[in-house]
């Protein structure tokens, strides 16, 4: 699933919940844990321009 991000931070896939994860025009990510405070979920992203891709989740 993929995503563009309009403001500065990363919206949780699951919930649509703000996470605590900000970037920055020039913020590239692979293979980053992104963690949701909200639903206490985790998932493994990618970003680049922007375009946030949502690969898998991170089962605890």
């Amino acid at each position: 699933m993929k995503a563009v991000v309009t403001d500065k931070w990363i919206l949780c896939p699951d919930c649509k919940a703000k996470t605590r994860t900000q970037i920055l025009d020039d913020t590239e990510l692979r293979h980053f844990p992104l963690f949701c405070p909200k639903c206490k979920e985790s998932f493994i992203i990618n970003v680049k321009d922007h375009i946030v891709e949502y690969q898998s989740i991170a089962r605890r």
